[in-house]
């Protein structure tokens, strides 16, 4: 409940804040973009209108790199080991939400996902999106997999690692295991024979990331984001 009312105070003040991810992105804070100053972020705009490649220098001296920019989806190779999507999202027909899906290859990719309003105030996660679980990845054994095995390849994965990726053409969002990446060739092969064949899918419905479900139990789309 305490989730709620914030959340619902914090919308109550978004529809008068602008509502163009172009825009919004110029005026994200400092503090969520501690590599790229407004002018880094300016220019990413300027360099697409002119057709030209969009890379910038941060403050550090890296190369920044925004491979999407409209008015509501971006992708920003942010480092050599770091991309952000951006979404803007409807919430009702006045008020609308950023998603962000920072992913970090440190080597293995792993997203971590966090909503905004408009005006850039954090809101909590599940009020937006229950993410998947290590469960979810993993076939039955009504899918024909080996229960047996799969409880020991399963003990091969001690952390639970997922790439989350945001559509550019349309409102879903769908994560991919990536914890056999880390493990050797070996066991990343015995273990990604437990798994079901496709990431599993959720698309924007009703102010919130619903998961794909077909009689109760999610459903597996073999449709990836663009």
């Amino acid at each position: 409940m305490r989730y709620l009312l914030m959340t619902a105070g914090l919308l109550a003040g978004m529809a008068v804040q602008a509502q163009d991810l172009k825009t919004l992105f110029v005026e994200l804070p400092d503090s969520l973009s501690p590599l790229l100053t407004k002018v880094n972020r300016e220019d990413f705009g300027d360099f697409l209108e002119s057709g030209m490649r969009a890379t910038v220098k941060d403050r550090f001296g890296g190369q920044a790199e925004m491979m999407r920019l409209t008015a509501d989806y971006l992708f920003l190779k942010e480092t050599t080991a770091s991309t952000v999507e951006m979404k803007l999202l409807p919430v009702n027909d006045s008020v609308k939400v950023v998603c962000c899906v920072q992913t970090y290859l440190a080597p293995v990719a792993d997203s971590r996902v966090t909503f905004y309003s408009t005006s850039w105030e954090p809101l909590p996660q599940e009020s937006f999106l229950t993410p998947p679980v290590a469960d979810d990845f993993f076939a039955s054994a009504r899918d024909g997999a080996d229960s047996a095995d799969c409880r020991s390849c399963r003990r091969l994965a001690d952390m639970t690692l997922l790439q989350a990726s945001l559509s550019a053409t349309s409102d879903s969002l769908t994560f991919v295991y990536s914890t056999p990446d880390y493990l050797d060739k070996e066991a990343a092969q015995r273990l990604r024979a437990c798994l079901r064949p496709a990431p599993v899918a959720y698309r924007w419905q009703q102010g919130r990331f619903q998961p794909l479900v077909q009689s109760g139990s999610m459903l597996y789309s073999t449709k990836t984001t663009e």
